[in-house]
C-alpha cells in the first residue's frame, strides 16, 4: 500500500499544501496524512502515518524537506521505517528505498539539504549583522515607550488597565510595565 503524508509550515501555504495533495492521489496513495504545521513543532499525523504502515507499505512524500528537518531526523524516521518493514519513496528526487542505491542515493541527498539550510542560515545571519552595522535593520519599533505619557494620562483619568489597552491596541502586560516604570 502506497502511503501518503502532505505537510506545510503555514496554512498561508495553500496551494503547495494542495499540490502535495494532487501529487500523492494521483501516484496512488490510498491513504494521505496531512498536516500544517512547522517542521520544528510535533507533528502527530506524520507520526500516525509511521504507526499507520505495515510491512511491505511504501511512505510517499513529495520533497524530502516536508518530511525530516534534518539528516539525523531523517536516519532516525528510516531507522523506524526499516525496522517495520517500510520502504520511502521521495517524489521530486526520483528516491525510492526499497533499493539498495535507493538508500544510498537518499543518505547522499539528505547531506547535501542539510549542508544546503546551514549555508543558507549561515548567509541570513551574515546578511542580518550586515544591516544592522549599516543600521538598516532596527527591528520592531517600541510601542509602549511611545505611548508612555499617554498610558499614563489616561491611568490618571481613572480608566482600567484593560481599557487602556483596548483603547491604545496594545497589551494589558504592556500597560502595566508603562505604568510600573
Amino acid at each position: 500500500m502506497l502511503v501518503g503524508y502532505a505537510r506545510t509550515s503555514t496554512i498561508e501555504q495553500g496551494a503547495g499544501f494542495e499540490a502535495q495533495l494532487r501529487e500523492l492521489s494521483a501516484l496512488g496513495c490510498e491513504k494521505v496524512f496531512r498536516e500544517q504545521v512547522s517542521s520544528v513543532a510535533s507533528r502527530p499525523h506524520l507520526e500516525a502515518a509511521i504507526e499507520f504502515c505495515r510491512q511491505g507499505d511504501t511512505l510517499v512524500v513529495t520533497k524530502l524537506d516536508r518530511l525530516a528537518r534534518s539528516v539525523i531526523h531523517l536516519g532516525k524516521i528510516l531507522e523506524v521505517l526499516e525496522a517495520k518493514g517500510v520502504g520511502l519513496r521521495i517524489l521530486s528526487l526520483g528516491v525510492d528505498t526499497a533499493t539498495p542505491t535507493g538508500k544510498l542515493m537518499l543518505n547522499v541527498l539528505g547531506g547535501v539539504a542539510q549542508f544546503e539550510r546551514e549555508m543558507m542560515l549561515e548567509r541570513q545571519r551574515e546578511g542580518i549583522a550586515k544591516a544592522k552595522a549599516a543600521g538598516a535593520y532596527k527591528g520592531r519599533k517600541p510601542t509602549v515607550r511611545a505611548k508612555a505619557d499617554e498610558i499614563k494620562a489616561l491611568a490618571a483619568q481613572g480608566l482600567s488597565m484593560g481599557a487602556i489597552a483596548t483603547q491604545l491596541g496594545i497589551g494589558k502586560g504592556s500597560v502595566h510595565r508603562a505604568l510600573n516604570s
